[in-house]
């Protein structure tokens, strides 16, 4: 037992976790915390980041919250500079934020939808979802690698999609090149920053159960058609994600660079 819990010790470590507030980043503050990492939030969402903080504070863990909008450039900088301050250095990052950038051209029940048609597609919904969804993580990743490289060692973990590997029509245009662009990018910072003692990971999920797209598939009738393409039956729920986290986030993913690592119930198999 003594060496199983050394092997995913994260006991001390300071952590950041962008969009932390709700959902899969939730869930990684959530086993990072109570493992004994410390634990800082970023979230623009600042009633659901108050909400997170205190829930988890409630349990006796080391954990607090910036409200950040990962889009700024300079307010991540200085973000990540008051966790360095306050920890005295970072060693974990989850480069988790994402958002839904709108809808697709199709319907979950498989009609057209002119909304998410090409050319009604606002410019400013674009550029958001590839702000939030591909850019964000290349400013997170800058701003940790300015307090790993020093320290000789780090853990970056980035929150892909299955939509990076396939074509979702429900979904938002942008969403799919956003998360193909970040594979490629992660994989890129890997063989960038091994040399640093720095791992560059990311999990690719599947359907989950989280507050994109207004939470849809807590509905029923939404979540029937991503039921029937997993495997097991059953879509994620966020605490399905944790111990694949806290592996990558540990000692006991001391091997793992430039992966990644799909985790959504056997759906892309049965998708393609």
């Amino acid at each position: 037992m003594a060496a199983l819990e050394t092997m995913f010790d994260v006991r001390g470590k300071s952590t950041i976790i962008t969009g932390g507030a709700s959902g899969i980043g939730k869930a990684y503050a959530e086993i990072m915390a109570q493992q004994g990492a410390r634990v800082c939030i970023f979230d623009i969402d600042a009633t659901g980041l108050d909400q997170a903080v205190a829930e988890m504070v409630a349990q006796g863990w080391d954990v607090w919250g910036q409200i950040v909008d990962v889009g700024d450039r300079p307010g991540m900088a200085a973000a990540f500079d008051t966790v360095a301050v306050r920890h005295g250095c970072i060693d974990t990052v989850f480069a988790n934020a994402g958002i839904d950038p709108g809808p697709g051209f199709n319907t979950p029940t498989g009609e057209r939808n002119p909304d998410g048609a090409i050319e009604n597609i606002p410019d400013e919904q674009w550029d958001r979802g590839i702000e939030i969804n591909l850019t964000s993580v290349y400013v997170t990743i800058k701003n940790a690698v300015r307090h790993m490289k020093p320290a000789g060692k780090g853990e970056i973990i980035v929150t892909s999609s299955i939509a990076a590997l396939i074509n979702e029509s429900i979904v938002g245009t942008s969403y799919m090149p956003a998360k193909a662009a970040v594979n490629q990018f992660v994989r890129h910072m890997a063989m960038e920053l091994g040399a640093y003692g720095i791992r560059v990971n990311a999990i690719l999920p599947g359907p989950f159960i989280t507050n994109i797209a207004g939470g849809r598939l807590r509905n029923k009738a939404d979540r029937a058609a991503f039921e029937s393409q997993s495997l097991i039956g059953r879509i994620g729920d966020v605490d399905d994600i944790k111990g694949l986290a806290l592996l990558l986030a540990s000692p006991a993913g001391a091997y793992f660079t430039g992966s990644l690592i799909v985790i959504d119930g056997g759906s892309l198999i049965r998708m393609t």
